[in-house]
């Protein structure tokens, strides 16, 4: 059995670094959509667009189960992609909530994320159904930095300040990492805030894996395609995953045909 991966471009890779450590034999193909990244400040339909040629050309490798690992694409279009496909898909978002009921003390949680999921309010509803408080807010600066490999340092950490000091001061003792690119700035986050209990989605999602008792077997091949050539997703790659090939791909010319 195999597993299809996708995101906007490098923090997907996160999840896919979590899911092939849960399943090591697991043939795992993965897609960072990086000549359209980010997804954040795209609207519904664009998402939609997007994340269907995403899941059809990761379907074309025969995979048993895709994995949305884009918290927009989670947000917006995973009703869609299930109507399309007959294999399980996955998101992060349900994974993420339930962690963090698991974490918080005091059921105050923030999240952090892109506009576009902010705005779709998804943890929010699911949360707030199981009495939490919720204190949100979105991060637009978060995936340009991450994507251009600033994530410790003194730039790093004023960005993060600048945001995440107001959800602190609501008395949150809990954070969702609500977009797969932030785990790459956890570090710089848990340094600022040592205090605050971190739900990383990319942990979130392979322990929700895990949990849903799922057996894979294969050569535990990987393969890693990109839309788009960025030196800063090669060396990412390279720390998040090692030296995994990376493969262009024109991504709206194959769906087309």
């Amino acid at each position: 059995m195999s597993i299809g991966i996708f995101d906007s471009g490098i923090g997907g890779l996160t999840v896919f670094r979590e899911v092939a450590k849960e399943f090591p034999e697991a043939d795992i193909y993965y897609l960072g959509d990086t000549a359209r990244v980010p997804y954040g400040n795209k609207s519904k339909e664009t998402v939609i667009r997007y994340s269907v040629e995403a899941a059809k050309y990761l379907t074309g490798f025969g995979i048993d189960v895709l994995i949305v690992a884009c918290n927009t694409a989670s947000s917006y279009a995973l009703d869609t992609l299930r109507e399309m496909v007959d294999i399980p898909v996955v998101g992060v978002v349900h994974p993420g909530v339930e962690m963090a009921l698991r974490k918080t003390k005091n059921g105050k949680v923030g999240v952090i994320g892109t506009q576009a999921t902010i705005r779709s309010n998804s943890y929010k509803k699911l949360l707030e159904r199981r009495g939490i408080q919720i204190f949100q807010k979105p991060c637009p600066l978060f995936v340009p930095l991450v994507e251009e490999g600033i994530v410790e340092g003194e730039i790093a950490e004023l960005v993060v300040r600048n945001y995440i000091d107001e959800v602190v001061r609501d008395g949150i003792d809990t954070l969702i990492l609500g977009c797969t690119h932030y785990p790459l700035l956890k570090d710089t986050i848990k340094k600022l805030y040592p205090e605050i209990e971190i739900v990383d989605s990319s942990q979130a999602i392979a322990e929700f894996l895990h949990n849903e008792n799922l057996t894979f077997s294969g050569r535990g091949s990987r393969r890693i395609f990109i839309t788009d050539e960025s030196e800063s997703f090669k060396k990412l790659k390279t720390t998040l995953v090692g030296d995994i090939p990376v493969e262009k791909i024109e991504l709206s010319e194959i769906c087309r045909v």
